[in-house]
């Protein structure tokens, strides 16, 4: 691909690696990366051949030559890295969920849009080839009326109570890590719920270990959700309308296959498309596009839409009595 950005990695987790690659491998400009830790950088530097490395997060985001930071740290850091980023001039990526609260997502987004700077979730579903392909066949009216959303996140992850997963100290819980993929999804379909119903089961670490929601919309709309971190489902997805349905294959909100039936039940589109990579480079590729445009909001995901889904997160934990410290 054409790329003119160069990009700063913060942070070098697990979802740090996975972007990069997909960065490198589709040829976008990886100008540097920076962590706590100066082994870290190096080590992640040498990885993806970036050429420079930076042992604090204060050095990468003032370099000259990074135009565009991802910050890829635990969620109750997302705020603070994004603001310092955009504070010191540059475009911003943040993962998601894209912070712990609304009132941070308020706070970031106002800070963007004071200095004119792009700021974006990294909710990377959103740029999937099968999620455009299936806003095309909504927007088309294929389904007829859009009335419900039947989807599950749910993973076995590790148990032991330091993983981040499990630490309410860095934002784990199957809410931040995995409920925001549905959950997302539904904003996507129907925008803001009328009413919100939660429920939820513990770990012995106060991380919430299963999360199950109902919402309704003014519309009569209706979503389903099961987030869960402490046990494998199928990870599948439903959408139904008046005149048929999308079945979307496990797993759904990676690079996957759909099948489109009509009301009588009829296959009347089979998608499939080749990614190469995980498919994280589209959210980036989603992100030069619009620098090259001169937004600072994305039309697929606006920053106003990311600030409404922390409202609804805020909503959940509020039902089910989940508190992170420091808030």
């Amino acid at each position: 691909m054409t790329t003119s950005l160069r990009w700063g990695i913060l942070a070098t987790g697990g979802i740090a690696h996975a972007f990069t690659k997909d960065l490198v491998l589709h040829g976008f400009v990886v100008q540097a990366v920076g962590s706590r830790s100066q082994d870290s950088a190096d080590a992640f530097a040498a990885e993806y051949g970036i050429p420079a490395a930076y042992g604090s997060y204060e050095t990468l985001v003032a370099d000259p030559e990074v135009d565009i930071v991802y910050v890829s740290t635990p969620h109750p850091f997302h705020a603070e890295y994004a603001m310092l980023a955009l504070n010191a001039g540059k475009h911003v990526l943040v993962e998601k969920s894209f912070t712990v609260n609304a009132a941070q997502a308020r706070a970031v987004v106002t800070l963007a849009e004071s200095k004119g700077l792009l700021v974006l979730e990294a909710m990377w579903t959103r740029f999937l080839p099968h999620m455009v392909r299936i806003r095309e066949i909504l927007a088309a009216g294929t389904l007829g009326e859009v009335h419900t959303l039947i989807a599950d996140h749910t993973q076995d992850l590790p148990d032991d109570p330091a993983h981040r997963v499990n630490a309410l100290g860095l934002g784990g819980g199957a809410l931040l890590d995995l409920a925001i993929y549905p959950i997302s999804f539904a904003s996507s379909l129907f925008g803001c719920p009328e009413t919100i119903q939660a429920s939820a089961t513990f770990k012995e670490t106060g991380a919430d270990a299963q999360v199950a929601t109902i919402f309704r919309y003014p519309g009569g709309q209706i979503v389903s959700t099961l987030s869960a971190s402490d046990t494998r489902g199928p990870n599948v997805a439903t959408v139904l309308g008046t005149e048929g349905r999308i079945d979307i294959d496990s797993v759904w909100y990676c690079p996957t296959t759909f099948r489109v039936y009509d009301a009588a039940g009829a296959v009347v589109e089979s998608f499939e498309s080749e990614v190469v990579g995980r498919g994280m480079q589209f959210q980036a590729a989603e992100a030069e596009r619009l620098v090259a445009d001169g937004a600072i909001s994305s039309d697929i995901l606006p920053t106003s839409e990311s600030i409404q889904i922390m409202e609804t997160l805020d909503a959940i934990r509020a039902q089910i009595g989940l508190r992170y410290p420091g808030e």
